[in-house]
C-alpha cells in the first residue's frame, strides 16, 4: 500500500504545499499561495526595519494549498499520512491562554505589534544589545555560549523584549509567544493544550538560547533582570523541546473537515525551513548546505564527539538534533543575500516605476508591458555584461550587509558600503561588486567554521539562487575554492518537512534513511577555476580592508579570539 506525507514550507513570501511519495520521495502535487498581506507591505514601514506579517495570511495559505494538493492528487485521503510544517524563523507571534493569536482578537486587528514578527525585522537591535551585555555581565552562566556568543536582534527574546518595552496592551494580552513553527503546528493538532504542546526543539535551540546544560530556557532570575513580563512569559513557556521526527499530536476533526483529510493524519513537531532543507539535500557530515534565497541559512552537522563541549563562536547557535536527531546542527547565514540584488534592481528601476507613469508618449498598456519587460530582464542582462568584466579591471568593493550582519558574529546596527568607485564604474560594474560581496560573505563563514574546527569537506547549494544563476554558483565556486552540487528540487524545504513527517508517521525508522531514500538528487556541480581563484583572493582582502574600516568592532573580536 502507498504512502503519502505533506510537507508545508513558509517562506517569506509565500507558502508552498508538497505532497510526497515516501517510497522515492516523488511529487504527486504540489500549491503555492501568496501572502496577499504582505505583498501589500501592510504592517511595515523598511524605513526602522519593521517586517510584520499577520496570521491570516499564513492560516489562509495553509488551507488552500493543502486543500489543493488532496483535491487535485487523485490520493485517497487516508494514505496521507502525516504532515511537518517548516517556516521562516526566528518570528515569534504574541497569542492568547488558548493559543489563539493575539491579531485575531477584537481590538487588535491591525495592531503591528501583535503580529508576527519576521525574521528580518531588526526593530529589536538595542533589546539584542541589552541582552547580550547581561549575558556578558551578570555574573551568572552566559546563555548565548551556544548561539555562537551574541544573541541577535532578529531572534526570539529581543523582539519580545522590544514589544513589551513599545506597547503596554500588547504586553497585558499576550499570555504567551509562539514561534511561528509551533504556531502552525498547534492550530492543526486536535489537543489543545499549551502546557504539554511539543515545542520546536529546532527553533529553541537556535533562537531562544534552550539547552540541555542549564535544563531548557534561561531561568527567570536572569530574564527578570531584562523585563518583569519576561520572567512571568517564561513561567507560561516551556522546558522541554522536541525533534521533528515526533509526532506533535493528530489532525484536528475542525481541520481534518476543512482540508479533506481524516483525524488519522498526524502532525510531526515544527522545524525551520533551512534545516528542513538540509534534510532534503541528503546532508551528512563535514557537508556544507547552504539555502540562497532572500537571506542565507548555512547548515551543516557534526557528531557530538567532533564538537565535544566546544561552542563555535560567531555563529547563529548549536543544537543536539536540530536537523538530524544523533547529531549537533549548527547554522549560521547571511541576512541579505538575494535580496541585496533585489535592493539594486529596484534602485535601477526607480525611473521605470515613478517616470514613466506621467509620461504622454506610450499608453498605460504600453507602459504597463514596458515596466514588466524591464523587471522581467534586468538582472538577466546585467549578469550578462557582468559575466563579460575580467577580474584585471577595477571594479568595486562592496559588503554585503545591506541588512546588517548575520553571521559570523552578528550584528545588525552595521550598515553595507562600498568603496573603489569612479567615472568609469557602469551598472554592471557595480552588479558585479555586490554579486562578489554576497561570495565574500559566504566565505567568512565557511572560513569561520574551519577555524573552529568544523570540517568542511563539500557544499550543496539549494535554493532560487542556486537553480536559477550559474554566473552567481561559479563565482561562489571560485570564492570558497570548493566545488558546489546543486540539488534538483526546486523545493527542498517542504521535500525536507515531508521526510520529518514520513519518520514521524512511522514509514521510516530514522531521518538519516528517509533521507536517503526521499531527498533531492543532484543536477549539476560547479568547480573552482583555478585561474581565477587566486583573483577572487586579491579582492577578498579588499573586501576585509572594508569590512574593518565599516565595523572597526571587527579587529576587536579578532584580538579577543586569538588572545
Amino acid at each position: 500500500m502507498k504512502n503519502y506525507v505533506i510537507g508545508l514550507d513558509y517562506g517569506t513570501d509565500s507558502v508552498r504545499a508538497m505532497l510526497i511519495d515516501t517510497e522515492n520521495g516523488q511529487e504527486i502535487a504540489s500549491n503555492v499561495c501568496q501572502y496577499k498581506r504582505w505583498k501589500n507591505k501592510e504592517y511595515c514601514n523598511a524605513s526602522i526595519n519593521q517586517f510584520r506579517q499577520h496570521p491570516l495570511d499564513h492560516i489562509e495559505g495553509l488551507e488552500t494549498t493543502i486543500k489543493y494538493v488532496v483535491e487535485n492528487s487523485n490520493v485517497d485521503p487516508s494514505l496521507i499520512r502525516s504532515i511537518c510544517i517548516d517556516t521562516t524563523g526566528s518570528s515569534p507571534v504574541p497569542v492568547t491562554e488558548d493559543g489563539t493569536p493575539l491579531a485575531l482578537t477584537k481590538g487588535f486587528e491591525n495592531n503591528p505589534n501583535a503580529m508576527m514578527v519576521l525574521w528580518k525585522d531588526h526593530t529589536a537591535i538595542h533589546e539584542a544589545n541589552e541582552i547580550n551585555e547581561l549575558a556578558a555581565t551578570w555574573g551568572g552562566e552566559n546563555f548565548t555560549k551556544y548561539v555562537g556568543g551574541i544573541y541577535s536582534s532578529e531572534w526570539f527574546w529581543a523582539k519580545i523584549l522590544h514589544i513589551a518595552k513599545q506597547d503596554e496592551a500588547v504586553k497585558n494580552a499576550a499570555y504567551t509567544w509562539m514561534e511561528h513553527c509551533d504556531l502552525m503546528t498547534y492550530l492543526l493538532i486536535e489537543d489543545k493544550d499549551l502546557k504539554t504542546f511539543k515545542r520546536s526543539r529546532c527553533a529553541a535551540g537556535h533562537k531562544a538560547m534552550w539547552h540541555e546544560d542549564w535544563n531548557g530556557l534561561p531561568p527567570e532570575e536572569f530574564l527578570g533582570k531584562l523585563h518583569p513580563y519576561l520572567a512571568a512569559l517564561r513561567r507560561r513557556l516551556y522546558d522541554e523541546t522536541y525533534t521533528s521526527d515526533l509526532v506533535a499530536g493528530n489532525l484536528s476533526q475542525e481541520w481534518a473537515t476543512r482540508l479533506g483529510l481524516t483525524t488519522n493524519t498526524v502532525i510531526a513537531v515544527g522545524t525551520f525551513d533551512a534545516h528542513s532543507g538540509a534534510v532534503g539535500a541528503k546532508i551528512e557530515e563535514h557537508t556544507l548546505v547552504r539555502v540562497m534565497g532572500t537571506s542565507t541559512c548555512d547548515i551543516i552537522i557534526a557528531s557530538e564527539e567532533a564538537i565535544g563541549t566546544k561552542s563555535v563562536r560567531g555563529i547563529c547557535g548549536q543544537v543536539d538534533g536540530s536537523v538530524i536527531p544523533g547529531f549537533i546542527g549548527l547554522e549560521a547565514g547571511q541576512s541579505a543575500f538575494g535580496d541585496l540584488l533585489a535592493w539594486y534592481k529596484e534602485l535601477l528601476l526607480w525611473p521605470t516605476d515613478h517616470l514613466l507613469a506621467t509620461s504622454t508618449l506610450l499608453t498605460d498598456t504600453q507602459k504597463e508591458q514596458l515596466k514588466e519587460e524591464m523587471s522581467d530582464n534586468l538582472i538577466v542582462k546585467l549578469t550578462e555584461e557582468a559575466e563579460k568584466i575580467p577580474l584585471s579591471e577595477s571594479v568595486p568593493i562592496a559588503l554585503d550587509w545591506i541588512n546588517g550582519r548575520r553571521t559570523p558574529d552578528a550584528n545588525q546596527e552595521i550598515k553595507s558600503a562600498i568603496s573603489n568607485l569612479s567615472l568609469g564604474t557602469k551598472a554592471p560594474h557595480l552588479f558585479k561588486s555586490l554579486v562578489n560581496a554576497i561570495c565574500f560573505g559566504s566565505k567568512k563563514i565557511v572560513d569561520r567554521f574551519e577555524e573552529e574546527g568544523v570540517k568542511i569537506n563539500s557544499v550543496i547549494g539549494i535554493g532560487g539562487v542556486a537553480r536559477k544563476s550559474p554566473y552567481i554558483m561559479q563565482t561562489l565556486a571560485n570564492v570558497l575554492n570548493k566545488p558546489i552540487k546543486i540539488a534538483a528540487s526546486d523545493q527542498t524545504p517542504a521535500l525536507g518537512a515531508a521526510i520529518y513527517a514520513a519518520v514521524a508517521a512511522g514509514i521510516y525508522p530514522n531521518v538519516i534513511e528517509a533521507s536517503q531514500k526521499m531527498g533531492s538528487n543532484f543536477d549539476g556541480e560547479y568547480f573552482p577555476q583555478l585561474d581565477k581563484v587566486a583573483a577572487y583572493h586579491k579582492l577578498l582582502l579588499a573586501y576585509d580592508q572594508l569590512s574593518s574600516f565599516a565595523d572597526p568592532s571587527l579587529k576587536k573580536l579578532q584580538q579577543e579570539h586569538y588572545v
